[in-house]
């Protein structure tokens, strides 16, 4: 059985990769485009009563297989899970791509460069824009877009600088709000945050805990543990700031949070068990 979260296929309609392996009246390669708002839920069903899987930042590209009653079918790019945003939150694909990402955790978009000036939106950590352009106003550096709205320069870098390790990043996220499905600097959940720390660190990881469990990196014993080591228990995951301490997006504290091994082992094994394995990133 392909899993749909990674596959798209409905009786009426399914990807062209999929022929042979599925049955669906047709099969389409789907369009390119691109999420064009800040932050874009990604739903199991094309309802916007049903919970979210995850989310997709401004800019992040999407295969388009389907749009109907508000909703688009899409597959996400960057780790290739497919679900349904709102059809307003993308946009077709132009050879204009994004030249740079947001490296802060939340920052600014501004009608124009000057900070006094009215905001547009908020963009979270890993969105990616087109800059055409910079300017300063008194002292500060702006990041221009073609359509003259700017971003503050020093919260930019070019798509795919990495810096820092995927545990210094997670510590930039402590206190961040815990939103099941959440991929963002707004709100994130415990996948979330081992996803979105590696990619900020330059290494891709799978979205969802137990995809993390079975294929990131190599199987290591919880003797052989170290910083940055990923602790995975039945639906959730933490990741090692050094062998005693985790920091991990969890439900107990509704935040991105730090705490002791042993605690967390203590705190979570009534309900979900013991550790499942630990996972060493390469």
């Amino acid at each position: 059985m392909l899993d749909r979260r990674l596959n798209a296929f409905r009786a009426d309609l399914a990807e062209e990769r999929l022929k042979g392996l599925v049955e669906a009246e047709t099969f389409t390669k789907g369009t390119a485009g691109h999420v064009s708002v800040p932050l874009a839920d990604l739903r199991p069903h094309p309802d916007g009563k049903v919970g979210i899987d995850s989310q997709l930042l401004l800019g992040e590209r999407v295969q388009i297989f389907d749009r109907a009653n508000g909703f688009a079918w899409v597959r996400a790019e960057l780790d290739g899970y497919v679900g349904y945003i709102s059809e307003s939150a993308i946009e077709n694909s132009s050879d204009e791509a994004p030249t740079h990402w947001v490296m802060a955790l939340r920052t600014y978009r501004y009608v124009e460069p000057d900070m006094k000036r009215p905001i547009v939106d908020q963009l979270s950590i890993g969105s990616r824009l087109r800059v055409s352009d910079e300017t300063e106003v008194r002292g500060t550096q702006y990041a221009l877009t073609d359509d003259g709205q700017a971003v503050i320069a020093a919260h930019l870098a070019p798509i795919g600088t990495a810096s820092l390790d995927h545990v210094a990043w997670a510590a930039r996220f402590l206190e961040t709000p815990y939103l099941w499905g959440g991929r963002s600097g707004f709100g994130i959940d415990c996948s979330g945050l081992v996803q979105m720390t590696l990619m900020m660190a330059g290494k891709p990881a799978p979205r969802d805990s137990d995809m993390q469990a079975d294929g990131l990196g190599i199987e290591i014993s919880l003797d052989q543990r170290q910083r940055g080591d990923l602790v995975f228990w039945k639906g959730h995951v933490a990741i090692l700031e050094d062998a005693e301490t985790v920091i991990h997006a969890n439900g107990h504290t509704m935040t991105v949070a730090r705490e002791t091994l042993a605690d967390a082992i203590t705190r979570i094994g009534p309900v979900y068990g013991q550790p499942t394995n630990l996972r060493r990133v390469l």
